[in-house]
Parts: structure tokens; sequence; C-alpha cells
């Protein structure tokens, strides 16, 4: 009997979960953009270790659990503030409609959490962003049934006045979807969003500095500053030989993985203050080490000396690419099962839907005392 109720007392309780995604791009495995690249790890893991998982989302996404529709994906950034208004308005009505179906709304759409105090549930709000990022009034008379997490402890410390941010938990990948490849080729890669701040153009300045070989893979978003951005300072370098420069637009998941596992070194010459580094985490995986700025949480994901090196300016990131041979793959690989996996990010946002589930409770029997 005493075994029994042991069991009984530890048995996990299955919880029901609704996503919010960001409102412009579906959601699936083939996602460019990190915060849905996010969304749809937690929710697969999520739904694997039992839960009640639904994504809401624009049609076209893909989830492991269920998914609801909250109208047609546009890439149309001018229509940003229509389509956000329409996905909200077809959330809030979903959570009316089904009264206490959900037990916590987690968002990743960077805006829902601001519709917080119409919720019949607690909202965890996972902050993808840096600090600087969100209006100045959006953390000010904040509802009591929304609480935050940060991705990385430098982010984290920028958000150390705002009332209910309850923990750091890091970002994570599938780790058994990035094969581990010890033997490289002599090319240099650049993977991520085709803008400024992400610093395409310092890859480029690295690789006519070295004479290598550079493929850069990713995506021009229908923003008008993205493509004025790319028609100036990227496609005039592409089809070149001298050094080889490529371009590969919108890299389908199997190209992705191809370039990362074959790749000499992955650049990340970040302009802004990332607070991850998803990219990185692949890269690692798959035995290609990393040279990144001292910008942000990269120095938090890239372990200097270790799996790559941390840089302060392009001339240092081109000395780094000679030192590349100092690097063993096999450390890439292990740090990046030993903390950045998708399994461990799962079990600490499990624990904090728990936290923030007692949370509540503990609030709303303060309130019927």
């Amino acid at each position: 009997m005493g075994n029994r109720s042991l069991i009984v007392s530890i048995e996990k309780k299955v919880r029901r979960i609704l996503y919010v995604a960001y409102p412009l791009l579906p959601v699936s495995r083939e996602s460019c953009g990190g915060a849905e690249q996010m969304l749809a790890v937690v929710e697969s893991e999520i739904a694997n270790r039992g839960h009640f998982t639904t994504i809401a989302a624009c049609s076209g996404s893909q989830a492991s659990g269920a998914t609801f529709s909250t109208g047609r994906e546009t890439t149309e950034h001018d229509r940003f503030t229509e389509r956000d208004a329409e996905h909200q308005v077809r959330i809030l009505d979903l959570l009316q409609r089904t009264h206490s179906t959900f037990d916590l709304v987690h968002d990743k759409s960077g805006s829902f959490w601001r519709r917080a105090a119409e919720c019949n549930v607690p909202v965890l709000a996972t902050l993808h962003l840096p600090r600087h990022f969100y209006p100045g009034e959006s953390f000010r008379n904040l509802p009591p049934n929304l609480y935050f997490n940060c991705v990385s402890d430098m982010q984290s410390r920028s958000f150390s006045n705002v009332r209910n941010v309850l923990s750091v938990v890091r970002n994570g990948i599938q780790v058994k979807q990035f094969p581990f490849t010890p033997e490289k080729e002599d090319y240099l890669l650049w993977m991520g969003r085709i803008c400024e701040e992400k610093g395409p153009h310092v890859a480029i300045e690295v690789a006519q500095r070295t004479g290598l070989p550079l493929v850069l893979a990713g995506q021009v978003y229908p923003f008008t500053y993205h493509q004025l951005f790319y028609n100036a300072t990227v496609r005039p370098h592409l089809g070149g030989s001298n050094p080889p420069i490529c371009f590969i637009e919108t890299p389908t998941l199997e190209t992705k993985i191809r370039l990362l596992r074959n790749a000499r070194a992955l650049l990340v010459p970040s302009l802004v203050e990332e607070t991850s580094s998803l990219v990185a985490m692949e890269a690692m995986a798959c035995g290609t080490p990393v040279i990144g700025s001292r910008r942000g949480a990269i120095p938090e994901v890239v372990i200097d000396q270790l799996t790559g090196f941390i840089v302060d300016d392009v001339d240092e990131m081109g000395e780094a690419v000679w030192r590349i041979g100092d690097i063993n793959p096999h450390a890439c690989r292990v740090h990046v099962e030993t903390n950045h996996s998708s399994s461990r990010m799962a079990e600490e946002y499990e624990a904090l839907y728990e936290d923030v589930l007692a949370l509540e409770a503990g609030r709303n029997s303060s309130q019927a005392a």
C-alpha cells in the first residue's frame, strides 16, 4: 500500500497547453524563424511527454498535437498590425468558447501576452528578444496571471526589474537530427535572416580576406529594408570566383543540415545583442566549430577555444578561421548534448508550467479567502 501511494504521489499530471505562434508565418519543421523553430520543437517534446498540446497559428502550420488556424499566412509585413489583431481575437475567442479546456497558454508570438488580462488561464510568455526591442511601456501594469521566462542569463539580467520573470530556460535543439561529422570541407558558412543586424556582409568580408569560399544560406524577408540591404550589400558579391560566394535562399531542412555538417566553420557575426543562437547549436551538434561575435548571449552558447572562438571584430574573425583546426569536433557535439538538447529544454519547461500553475493556485486561494 505504501509503495502504491508513493507511485500515485509522484505521477506526472497531464496538462493541456495552448501554444501561441507568431502571426505571419506557419509553424513546421521547416520554419526559418527562431521563435517558430523553438515553438515547433517545444510543442513536439511536450506532446511526446504525454501532454495535450495545441498550436494557434496561421493556416498551413503543423503540430504533434492539434492546430488551431487563426487565419491565412502573409508575407506582407505592412499587414502585420491587421494580421496580429485578427490572430489575437481568434485566440481569445477560442479560450472563451472552450472555457477550462486549457490549463495554460504558452506565448511564443512576442505580442499575445499583452492580452493576458482577457484570458481565463495563466499565460507564460517566453521573451525571445533583447529588452530594448520591446516598447518601454510593455512591462507596466502587468496582469497577475502573466508570467515570463528568458532564454539566456544575459537576457535575464536586462529584465531583472520586471515582475514575474520566473526563470531562464535555454533554447535547445533535437540533437539527433544533426549528424555528427568530423571530416569537413573547406568552405565557410553563414546562415540566417538576410538583414544588416545578422552580419552577412561581415561574413563576406571574412571570406574576401581569407580567400575561402563562402556559402550564405537563409531568407530575404519581404520587408523593404531587408530587401534594400540585400540588393545593395549582399547581391553584388554573389557569383564571383575570388573567392566564390553563393547564396542558397530558403534552404530545406535537408540542405541546411548538409551545409552545417560539412562546413569548415560557421560564422555568427551578429551586430546586435543576441539572446541565443540556434544555428550555433545546430552547427556544434554536427561537430562544426563556430566563430561568433562577443555580443549578447553568443558567449553563453559558444565556449571560447573549446567549441569555437569568440571575437570582437572582423580582423579577429578572419584570424580565427586559421585556428579552427585547434577545435575538437567531438567537444562541440558533447557540449550541445550536455547543455542544449531539446529534451533538457522540455523538461525545464514542464517544471516551469507546474511552477506557474502552483503560483496561480496560490493566488486564487488568497483571493477566495
